[in-house]
């Protein structure tokens, strides 16, 4: 039931969604395989921490280890906070951080 509850809470962007920022959502690829991040219905502000070398994101109240390979290097963030973009059935897809991190 949880994983069903959360996947209809990724199935639209945020309440608080700029729709002037989703060509840059549109834009985010996988790094490696270029495919697409997904869309902003699929991207969240994220908190995270670095955790032992890497990056942990907070999902659902649970600090879930980003995979180095999912982290885009990016300069051009516009939110003004770091972004995952995960599905509850594949995991996380991409991060970008904050842009002062």
């Amino acid at each position: 039931m949880a994983m069903l509850l959360a996947a209809n809470a990724q199935a639209s962007p945020p309440a608080d969604a700029d729709p002037t920022l989703k060509p840059w959502f549109d834009d985010l690829r996988q790094p490696g395989t270029g495919r697409p991040c997904c869309s902003i219905a699929d991207c969240r502000r994220a908190e995270y921490r670095i955790q032992n070398g890497g990056y942990e994101v907070l999902i659902l109240g649970l600090w879930i280890p980003v995979p180095q390979d999912r982290v885009l290097d990016r300069n051009d963030n516009p939110t003004g906070h770091a972004v995952v973009c995960w599905l509850p059935t594949i995991g996380v897809m991409c991060f970008i951080r904050a842009p002062d991190a």
